[in-house]
């Protein structure tokens, strides 16, 4: 990576280079690739659209609102459309960890298993005490405060994310030069299409994208950004892509399509390259290896937009004082609370429901819906800041906005509703009208019906100014 450059006056400059790597660090992970494993070779056009359609231009427009505004998503959608707009969209951003943390559990839950008996990756009552006994003990660790989960996490992401993904990658082709037969769905590069149900997981690969915005905020950090952060984007973009692609195709390479579980599917293969080349003792070391990435990824979800939703919450007073309780340590002690009760209640989905891909399909479905609510307020919100702020000063300037932005907003719905749709690779059993009523009802409980109630509510009295600590802390991440 090209070292950082400083200014004409000594000002410290992001490359083009260093906000690549930032961004395709903060959407890399293997962990959903299993999905798209079932379609072989395929996967590479399923994962190419998404970023076209939703990866750049939800970092283009990021970058823009990022340069001109202050507050991150909340102040955003608050100057464009309204404070109202604007809560809803930091709740969404907030409540997609509420379905999201039981479907990453549930993967670790799967994970674990090859260490202590595969079978029970397939066992819904495992899973779900899994998804209990771990989510609360890494509550029990944020509890402690911002440095322990730092620790935790960044150690874990780096353990368990590039040394599983370069080797699964790796052995993949040392198996195909070795000769060895291919259990890839085809070798078409365009999937086949028997109805939308049979693309219908493509959903997953706009939740493996979302999270750009964050990275949108250095924008002003670089040199000349609307040159060099555009060609961030698309250089990221090309980078993400092979790093989801390559990992589905090692997959697909060795697990067929009809065996590959949504949760167990990395390990599966993992399993099937180490006996074929006779080191199956390695199959626990990379499944402890990949759960300390999935638990670094958690500590980092919970200490991140749970602490945003509390700041809007106490200033703007839309959250009622119990959610907006701190500890000793500072950490959102009544909202990590309340998320691990909901939390507790969706794991229980792997009780109850008798295919474990399936539940796990069902959240993660639930997620990237609840997730596209705030996208769409974002695209909006650049519409029509262009439109009625055409003056304000923007670091960057996204060209042909209404394009870029029209096509992010367009995809964004489209996949709302086909992720109601259920996938034609869980069989017929899927009743149509009864899993959308699921998916919809748990929609819009999460993602409208809880904050609508916040907003029905809200009394004066539970509007508070920030302590000086938490003014120190928000200026300094600003």
């Amino acid at each position: 990576m090209a070292e950082d450059i400083r200014g004409a006056v000594g000002k410290k400059y992001l490359t083009w280079t260093t906000v690549c790597f930032m961004t395709v660090a903060c959407v890399a992970s293997v962990r959903n690739t299993p999905s798209m494993a079932v379609y072989g070779w395929a996967a590479i056009f399923l994962y190419l659209i998404p970023a076209i359609v939703f990866l750049i231009p939800t970092s283009l427009v990021s970058a823009e609102l990022a340069s001109g505004w202050e507050g991150g998503i909340y102040g955003w959608v608050k100057e464009g459309i309204g404070p109202r707009s604007g809560f809803l969209a930091v709740w969404s951003q907030y409540a997609m960890t509420l379905t999201y943390y039981p479907s990453l559990l549930a993967s670790v839950a799967a994970t674990l298993a090859f260490v202590i008996n595969p079978d029970l990756a397939s066992n819904g009552y495992y899973t779900a005490a899994v998804i209990l006994v771990v989510y609360w003990i890494a509550t029990i660790v944020s509890f402690r405060g911002v440095q322990a989960s730092a620790v935790l996490s960044s150690g874990g992401m780096i353990i368990g994310t590039l040394i599983p993904g370069v080797t699964l990658v790796l052995l993949g082709v040392i198996y195909l030069i070795k000769g060895a037969p291919s259990q890839s769905a085809g070798t078409s590069f365009l999937p086949t299409f028997t109805g939308i149900s049979s693309l219908v997981l493509i959903v997953n690969n706009f939740l493996s994208y979302a999270g750009m915005e964050v990275n949108a905020v250095h924008v002003n950090e670089m040199r000349k950004p609307s040159k060099e952060f555009p060609k961030a984007m698309f250089v990221a973009s090309g980078m993400a892509v092979a790093i989801f692609v390559l990992p589905a195709l090692a997959i697909s390479f060795v697990v067929p399509a009809k065996q590959i579980s949504l949760t167990a599917g990395v390990m599966q293969a993992f399993q099937q390259f180490f006996n074929y080349f006779h080191i199956g003792f390695l199959t626990p070391v990379f499944a402890v290896l990949l759960v300390c990435a999935m638990l670094g990824g958690m500590i980092a979800w919970l200490a991140g937009p749970s602490k945003g939703l509390l700041m809007v919450g106490r200033e703007q007073g839309y959250l009622p004082p119990v959610l907006q309780k701190t500890n000793r340590n500072g950490i959102q002690s009544g909202i990590l609370i309340g998320q691990g009760i909901l939390v507790s209640i969706i794991a229980l989905m792997f009780a109850f429901i008798p295919s474990v891909s399936s539940a796990y399909w069902i959240l993660s479905a639930m997620t990237t819906q609840i997730y596209l609510i705030m996208y769409v307020l974002l695209f909006v919100t650049v519409m029509r800041l262009r439109k009625s702020q055409p003056e304000h000063p923007r670091g960057y300037k996204v060209p042909a906005l209404t394009l870029v932005a029209g096509v992010g907003l367009v995809s964004s719905i489209l996949v709302f509703f086909v992720g109601l749709i259920p996938p034609s690779q869980f069989g017929s059993s899927s009743n149509p009208a009864v899993y959308a009523a699921m998916l919809l009802g748990g929609v819009l409980f999460i993602g409208l019906g809880i904050p609508g109630l916040f907003l029905a509510l809200r009394k004066p009295s539970w509007k508070r100014e920030p302590e000086p600590a938490e003014v120190a802390e928000e200026g300094g991440a600003a």
